[in-house]
């Protein structure tokens, strides 16, 4: 008997899944053992015979002679394909094989924190080997599909959140949605674009240990492009309330702070 090989399947499993876990039932075409000879190979509960030509051993050796003297191989019995045994009157539902091909369905029961290429081994889910050998195991490689707001970073989740330049002067609160349902964000008076909110716990499950990641949400402030009269006279008037004159920037010294972001130092 030989040891089966081991199989692969991959699983696509949504953000939701791979943060908390799940569990899952697969579908897997196997190498699995016939039932008619329950592994054996043989007909009519006939044993399988010791190979006469490798005396068992699966194998045969060979000497031949070279310049540094003989050497001596050895190979698979040509005769018994390197069991030790033959069967002379073989199954006829695995043709002496031992086994069968099948599908059968198995429970997979996937972690909370898992992400893409993470692989769960199933210990003897694998192909039967040959003969009724033991079976090898099965992996199942998970594949997170795309979150349709979230996007994931190790154990981090990140949001983008557009609000309008007036909720970013006066502040306001907006409800966003995450893992673990709708949660209000509070965005404070005169908050900036590319700001962030920190909501601690509300990340990716960490796949060894307890505790999750964290939520970090982006804000994008929108700036209106489309005005009629009566807001460009609001607008205007307000600019002229605070002492804005037309043209004039507010270029600011180099502390490190935006430019230590942009470029990473």
């Amino acid at each position: 008997m030989r040891e089966g090989q081991d199989a692969l399947i991959r699983i696509e499993v949504d953000l939701n899944e791979a943060c908390f876990g799940t569990e899952r039932e697969i579908s897997v075409e196997s190498a699995v053992i016939c039932t008619k000879c329950h592994g054996s190979g043989c007909a009519d509960d006939v044993k399988p015979q010791m190979c006469q030509i490798c005396k068992g051993r699966g194998e045969t050796q060979q000497v031949t002679r070279s310049f540094i003297g003989q050497v001596m191989t050895s190979r698979p019995c040509a005769n018994c394909q390197g069991y030790g045994s033959v069967i002379a009157n073989p199954c006829r539902e695995c043709a002496g094989d031992g086994r069968v091909r099948a599908r059968q369905n198995i429970s997979v029961k996937v972690p909370a924190g898992v992400e893409t290429g993470n692989r769960i081994q199933m210990t003897g889910r694998g192909e039967v080997g040959p003969g009724g050998g033991p079976a090898g195991d099965l992996y199942v490689e998970i594949v997170q599909t795309p979150h349709e707001f979230l996007v994931r970073e190790g154990n981090t989740l990140h949001l983008a959140l557009g609000i309008s330049m007036t909720a970013a002067a006066l502040g306001t609160t907006i409800s966003v949605e995450t893992l673990d349902g709708p949660m209000p964000v509070v965005i404070k008076p005169g908050t900036q674009s590319a700001a962030t909110v920190l909501i601690k716990g509300k990340g990716v499950t960490h796949l060894r240990g307890g505790g999750r990641g964290d939520l970090v949400v982006h804000v994008e402030v929108h700036t209106p492009t489309k005005l009629n009269k009566e807001q460009e006279e609001l607008l205007a008037a307000f600019a002229k309330s605070r002492g804005e004159k037309e043209g004039e920037s507010d270029m600011q010294r180099h502390d490190g702070g935006f430019f230590s972001k942009l470029f990473g130092r």
